[in-house]
């Protein structure tokens, strides 16, 4: 019986029962049920159901009508109606389904709900209960779709392979000098600033340079002495008898190129000129004309600029990727665009307790002098091994907090959840360290929606198991 006939059955029947109710005044006249029959005709000869808005707007009519502009409604015929149901079953299908060829091992409920029944049944709405085939429902893990739920979705895989991660460790720093390029000139003796050269704190010098002029009675008491020693017409000849005197000008720090003056000039000088042991700029100038220096008093502090240290505040989850040798990147606020590039040397052993970061040292050559000390700086520092390794694109991991699955694609519409270990990330992909084989087609795009079908599948699986017992 085709659906016209069905309704116009229907129709007789209710205009039937309404003449009757008329008849006893129960019922009111009501519209002719004739329009009841012209809907039922329209579905199968394609004569409109309603009209549509013609730009595609959500705006509809059941006669037809024009917009504000003057144009037609589209009309919408019953074919046209678009449906995101699953295609119905040939009857072929149904009728091998019906014979038994496949054994339905239970009916879930049709709106997705958690109940399932051994037997065919309807819903509180009437709607048939949907049968679950045993080919359909494997006991394997996986998730089987229709190929139309695959597509409507937009369920996409992508096969896992090596690749070489790279990642960047972001962190904040600030300049430092090479404490192994700093020098203080002091003095070892009692001494005092004759003269002090045109120098400043902010200048720079080169090593060799003549910084002050001291007198000191040590120095004088020494340099008589050795030249005494190799004056002396007894040990004059003999180096060893002069080595102890030199050796003693050496300790009071007199420099080389004064006490190469005394052997030359063989004169006791009263002053000696003290010159800078290193090339860098001057830090500090405590040196004026005419103070006494005790023992020990710092006059200059000196340091090389041509190499300085990043010292690096790396936060604490990261540090362990860091390691020495790595090549790091540095930017310098106050050079926009300019980056100085070195590598890790030392990883400092221990953890700031208030910041929760760990700091590392950068060496940075610095032949200009652009970079100065104190100088805020952003680092990067390549983390990446440059081996290739087994990785998935970052959206196909969904991480649970205390694990990360992927769903495998398995081919003909059968998605298998796998837990793995992850490791490195970078550039878009996770490192992938067991769970996954190279070449295996992971889900990297609406999985979260697989991952809803599998909860809904087991949920399902749990009450038809507690049903058949």
């Amino acid at each position: 019986m085709t659906r016209t006939r069905l309704i116009g059955t229907a129709a007789a029947i209710v205009a039937a029962a309404g003449l009757a109710l008329f008849a006893a005044g129960v019922l009111r006249p009501q519209p002719d049920v004739g329009q009841l029959v012209s809907a039922a005709n329209a579905a199968d000869t394609g004569t409109p159901i309603y009209y549509q808005d013609p730009d595609g707007k959500p705006l509809y009519s059941l006669t037809s009508k024009k917009t504000a502009d003057g144009r037609d409604y589209r009309a919408v015929p019953a074919g046209a109606d678009i449906s995101f149901d699953e295609p119905e079953q040939p009857a072929v299908m149904a009728a091998a389904e019906a014979k038994g060829d496949r054994k339905v091992k239970y009916y879930r409920n049709p709106m997705g709900l958690p109940d399932t029944s051994p037997v065919p049944k309807k819903d509180s709405m009437g709607m048939d209960y949907i049968p679950v085939y045993e080919g359909d429902d494997s006991d394997d893990g996986s998730v089987r779709l229709s190929p139309g739920r695959i597509q409507r979705t937009g369920v996409r895989s992508e096969p896992a392979a090596l690749r070489t991660i790279r990642t960047m460790v972001r962190a904040p720093g600030v300049i430092q000098l090479d404490e192994r390029r700093v020098s203080v000139i002091s003095m070892r003796s009692e001494s005092f600033i004759l003269k002090v050269a045109n120098v400043t704190t902010g200048s720079h010098v080169v090593k060799g340079q003549p910084l002050m002029e001291v007198y000191s009675p040590a120095v004088v008491s020494a340099a008589a002495e050795y030249l005494a020693t190799i004056t002396s017409r007894t040990t004059g000849g003999d180096q060893a008898y002069g080595r102890g005197s030199r050796q003693r000008l050496i300790n009071l720090d007199v420099p080389e190129v004064a006490i190469a003056a005394i052997e030359k000039s063989r004169n006791v000088p009263t002053s000696v000129e003290w010159t800078a042991p290193r090339d860098g700029i001057v830090l500090e100038r405590s040196a004026i004309e005419g103070m006494r220096v005790q023992p020990g008093g710092v006059l200059f502090r000196i340091a090389d600029h041509s190499v300085m240290w990043a010292l690096i505040d790396v936060a604490e989850r990261d540090l362990g990727m860091i390691s020495k040798g790595q090549l790091a990147t540095v930017r310098a606020r106050s050079f926009p665009g300019r980056e100085f590039s070195g590598r890790v040397e030392v990883i400092y052993p221990e953890i700031n307790k208030e910041t929760r970061t760990a700091r590392i040292r950068v060496e940075l050559p610095n032949p200009d002098l652009a970079l100065l000390h104190d100088m805020y700086v952003d680092a990067g520092i390549d983390t990446g091994t440059g081996e290739p390794v087994l990785t998935v694109p970052e959206s196909a991991v969904m991480d649970t907090g205390s694990r990360q699955a992927v769903f495998v694609d398995k081919g003909e519409g059968r998605f298998e959840p796998r837990e793995v270990k992850t490791g490195h990330r970078g550039s878009g992909y996770v490192e992938v360290r067991q769970g996954v084989a190279d070449g295996e087609p992971v889900v990297v795009s609406a999985n979260f929606l697989i991952d809803a079908e599998s909860n809904l599948k087991a949920a399902l699986k749990g009450f038809a198991e507690g049903a058949q017992q």
